[in-house]
């Protein structure tokens, strides 16, 4: 019983789709962006991240700071090749493209060639469109294809998530074979607004987040199960923008 009071005292405050994210408050938020985020953040992304805020579904934009810590991980593993899983106006492939070296190729898939066109000016001007071959299409029919040819078996540094829920699970098997052993796959949204924490009566009673959000709860606290127990990875688990969880390849 004082478990469940716990775990209802947590949800008297709703959470939300954007701004502090899941920081404690909106002050110590503003602080890590205007300390340690915006005056990093090269010029192409702060363009491409205005040039999102007034979409409609701008909240699901990769924040800056987790951009900040994907090109981390990227310098810190020497990518070269990668593969994106969602890019909506592009911010998140845009940044991977600024890191890459020249020879760097990024396969992006996204159904949403409207979106996408929003940054495409912007990363045409940055001169890094080259690096990027982006896939007009659902992922899962493109993974399938390409496990096809042996040869991209293991052939991706990285790999980064940030699309439909209810099919982490299945990109994660396809990432499996197509990111080599000590390779990155890195899923964005796991803590889903924190709901993941929180009960079945208090997402029904108190939470005033939209339906769209409150319907994909389920898939994601399942990939986290699924992450959690694979012995193939070797992972982890960050409250960086909505949750991020990090996985390395082991075999």
């Amino acid at each position: 019983m004082a478990e469940a009071s716990r775990s209802d005292t947590t949800t008297n405050k709703t959470p939300t789709l954007r701004g502090q994210g899941l920081l404690a408050s909106q002050e110590l938020y503003q602080y890590i962006l205007e300390t340690s985020v915006y005056p990093r953040e090269p010029e192409p992304l702060k363009e491409i991240r205005e040039a999102t805020a007034d979409h409609p579904w701008g909240i699901i934009a990769t924040t800056p700071e987790g951009g900040q810590f994907m090109a981390l991980l990227l310098k810190l593993i020497h990518a070269k090749k990668t593969i994106e899983i969602g890019v909506f106006t592009g911010y998140s492939v845009l940044l991977t493209a600024l890191v890459l070296p020249e020879h760097g190729k990024i396969t992006a898939i996204d159904p949403d060639r409207e979106a996408y066109e929003i940054g495409l000016p912007i990363i045409r001007k940055a001169g890094v469109e080259h690096k990027i071959d982006f896939i007009n299409s659902l992922a899962l029919p493109i993974l399938d294809n390409m496990l096809q040819d042996p040869k991209s078996e293991g052939s991706y540094d990285f790999a980064y998530v940030d699309a439909d829920k209810e099919n982490y699970i299945n990109y994660h098997e396809r990432l499996m074979k197509l990111v080599k052993v000590g390779g990155l796959i890195v899923y964005d949204n796991t803590l889903w607004c924190g709901t993941v924490a929180y009960s079945e009566s208090s997402l029904s009673n108190t939470c005033k987040l939209p339906e769209m959000v409150l319907s994909k709860v389920e898939f994601v606290k399942e990939l986290n199960k699924v992450l959690a127990a694979d012995s193939r990875i070797q992972m982890t688990q960050l409250p960086v923008g909505d949750g991020v969880t990090i996985c390395m390849r082991l075999y």
